[in-house]
C-alpha cells in the first residue's frame, strides 16, 4: 500500500492519495480543497481511482468532492451514513472559512462500523469513532499497519469539539475504545499535522495523560 499526502486548502487539510501499485488501484481520503490538483497527482500517479472517501462531512474535508468526480466519474462517493445530515446541511462548519467550496455530489455509498474499501489487493476497514462529528469514521488496515483517523486524533491532540454536530465525550471514547487498542506500531495519518504512531500517541498525547492499556 502506497501513501501519498497532499496538503491541501487554506486549513491545511490532509488529503490522502493511498493504492496498489502492483493492481494500480487506489483511492482518495478527504479531497478537501485544490480539487484540480488533486486530479492531476492522481493522473500522474496512473492509477485508477475506485473511491472517493470522506472521513467526516465538514466543509474542509469535501470540498473537491465535486471537481474529483468530474474527472473520475466512476469512483464511488463514499461518506460516513451517521454524517448524512451534516452532509446536507447547509449550516456545514467552517462553510465562511472555504467559501470557494463547491457543492459536493450525493454520496454513492454510506459507510458503517465494519465496511470495507478495497485498495487493490489490501482494504481499509471502516471504524467508527465519533466525536467531531456524529459520524466520524476512521480507516484501518491491519495489513498495512495503518488507520487514517480524519479529524479525531492527531499528533499530539485531537480534534475540536466545541461545533455543531460534536461530543466532547464521545471523542474521547472513540480514541481510548477504538483507537488506542490497535497495535502500537500502528501509524496514525491524521485529518491536519504530522503522522505518529498509536504507540506515540497512548504515552505523549497530553488529553490522554500517558495512557497504556
Amino acid at each position: 500500500m502506497r501513501i501519498k499526502t497532499l496538503v491541501v486548502g487554506p486549513l491545511e487539510v490532509n488529503c490522502y492519495l493511498v493504492w496498489d501499485e502492483e493492481i494500480n488501484q487506489g483511492i482518495v481520503i478527504d479531497p478537501g480543497a485544490e480539487g484540480p490538483m488533486i486530479v492531476g497527482e492522481i493522473k500522474k500517479l496512473g492509477f485508477t481511482l475506485t473511491h472517493i472517501v470522506n472521513t467526516h462531512s465538514h466543509v474542509d474535508h469535501i470540498g473537491a468532492n465535486s471537481d474529483v468526480k468530474e474527472a473520475f466519474p466512476d469512483a464511488l462517493l463514499a461518506i460516513p451514513e451517521k454524517d448524512l445530515p451534516l452532509f446536507r446541511s447547509p449550516h456545514n462548519p467552517m462553510l465562511v472559512m472555504v467559501c470557494r467550496a463547491k457543492p459536493s455530489p450525493e454520496p454513492d455509498l454510506l459507510l458503517k462500523e465494519g465496511d470495507s474499501i478495497p485498495v487493490g489487493s489490501e482494504e481499509l476497514t471502516v471504524i467508527e469513532t465519533p466525536g467531531h462529528t456524529i459520524g466520524s469514521i476512521s480507516l484501518y488496515s491491519s495489513g498495512a499497519g495503518v488507520i487514517f483517523t480524519g479529524d479525531t486524533l492527531f499528533a499530539g491532540s485531537v480534534g475540536r469539539t466545541d461545533l455543531p454536530f460534536s461530543q466532547h465525550e464521545a471523542l474521547f471514547a472513540s480514541v481510548r475504545e477504538k483507537i488506542f487498542p490497535l497495535p502500537e506500531k500502528t501509524e496514525v495519518f491524521p485529518g491536519h499535522g504530522p503522522p505518529s504512531t498509536v504507540g506515540r500517541e497512548k504515552r505523549f498525547n497530553p488529553f490522554f495523560s500517558g495512557i497504556i492499556l
